[in-house]
């Protein structure tokens, strides 16, 4: 697609947000650092999603209930503190496929996964190995190798790293249930990412959590890149656990709390060791100040401190847009949205250093298209994109450039300004 072909094509852009808008219109979006159009094309909503409007103002009202009230806002605040978390409960809940006794919104992420390892990661005798991506984000592996050396064991023989085969970028699922098949008696733990954070590739979830299960292992999932992303069924896959992060896809500001899901068969389980604290007893007698702690038969009795109702504010509210709009709506714009980028990016890629390693197949892959360049640094390109044509993507070095549709905000005008600027900045090659 030449030049003229592409200025053609942002006729068909502007149209198909015509007929097919998003809810652009309930977000703040950044101003253009560069090009020829107001607003950026914000394509960077799988590292930071973008602030709701109403953010601001339902977060300035529970600050104010601080103001007024002081101590008195733990149960006369118009959303009181003490039991702030559950509003969280149900919408959470209908987000990722559970029920609501099996979620709970908690401190940051990392530290979730810490806390469902000491209850998950039970390695004993032959049965100590923990299986991730080999391309799992650095966080995840941090964890995992420091869960095998807190266990003794030494985390280079314990951390299986599942890679794509040569010369390919993805996972393959039948790679990881034949290791299952093979390997699973010595498999304590599978723990992958729902959405790869790299290539976003979106793994077969139910097969391998019954793969994993099957094998006789734990099986968790990292739903960072997924919830908010891709419809999710956790309870009926009989996933063992999850967290996840929300302000990627979920918008709730940087540093944004984590979700929590542990499938309801594990809730009354006695033996299952766990970390408490205060908000780990039940709600009915906490203030009875018993020093043994009586943990109720849900989600929260993972829950150690007091939640940080700030924090919760904005993810409260951007839950409520996920409630008014659905997540069976939100995916098929995605799907339509991320084809339209592709198709886009078809059409330049040829003659030039750029390869889409993002598998094609809609149903496996989320809002994301990652862009391997062949030259140069992808920090070097995102930058230009953004201060020359006002397009906002993210990098991870060396070589891949990632894109992220979101149908939340994105539009067909923004995917179309990414293949313009793409054009304009990787060279044809001779």
């Amino acid at each position: 697609m030449n030049k003229e072909e592409l200025d053609q094509e942002e006729k068909a852009a502007n149209r198909l947000d015509t007929a097919d808008p998003g809810h652009r219109h309930l977000f703040h979006l950044p101003p253009s650092d560069g090009g020829r159009y107001q607003q950026a094309a914000y394509l960077a909503g799988n590292s930071l999603g973008l602030q709701p409007l109403a953010t601001r103002d339902e977060l300035l009202a529970d600050l104010d209930a601080w103001r007024r009230l002081g101590v008195e806002g733990h149960l006369e605040a118009d959303r009181p503190w003490l039991p702030y978390h559950e509003l969280l409960t149900a919408p959470t809940a209908r987000l990722v496929g559970a029920r609501p006794a099996e979620v709970v919104v908690m401190n940051s992420l990392t530290v979730n996964l810490h806390l469902l390892m000491v209850s998950f990661y039970r390695p004993v005798g032959a049965r100590t190995r923990i299986v991730i991506e080999d391309n799992a984000f650095p966080s995840d592996s941090y964890a995992v190798r420091s869960q095998a050396r807190f266990h003794g064991l030494d985390p280079d023989t314990t951390v299986v790293r599942l890679a794509p085969r040569p010369g390919e970028d993805t996972l393959r699922t039948v790679d990881v249930l034949d290791l299952l098949a093979a390997e699973g008696d010595t498999i304590a733990l599978v723990l992958l990412g729902g959405v790869n954070y790299l290539t976003g590739e979106l793994l077969d979830i139910p097969a391998i959590t019954a793969a994993g299960r099957a094998a006789g292992a734990a099986v968790g999932w990292d739903l960072a890149h997924a919830a908010g992303n891709v419809p999710l069924s956790l309870h009926d896959w009989d996933v063992d656990f999850a967290a996840w992060c929300s302000y990627k896809y979920l918008n709730s500001g940087p540093g944004g709390l984590s979700g929590v899901f542990v499938h309801e068969r594990h809730l009354a389980d006695p033996t299952l060791p766990r970390f408490e604290g205060w908000w780990s007893t039940d709600a009915a007698i906490r203030f009875e100040m018993s020093p043994v702690a009586r943990p109720p038969a849900t989600a929260e009795a993972w829950q150690v401190s007091n939640p940080p109702i700030f924090a919760m504010g904005p993810v409260r509210t951007s839950l409520e847009l996920f409630d008014s709009v659905g997540m069976t709506a939100l995916r098929e714009r995605s799907v339509r949205l991320t084809g339209y980028l592709e198709w886009l990016l078809d059409q330049i890629t040829p003659g030039r250093q750029l390869a889409v390693v993002t598998p094609r197949d809609p149903d496996r892959r989320g809002a994301q298209l990652s862009v391997r360049i062949g030259s140069g640094s992808a920090a070097e390109l995102t930058k230009r994109l953004r201060c020359e044509y006002g397009v906002i993507a993210d990098a991870r070095e060396p070589d891949i450039v990632r894109f992220a549709p979101v149908p939340l905000y994105s539009t067909y005008h923004d995917c179309w300004r990414v293949a313009d600027a793409l054009a304009a900045t990787v060279e044809v090659r001779g």
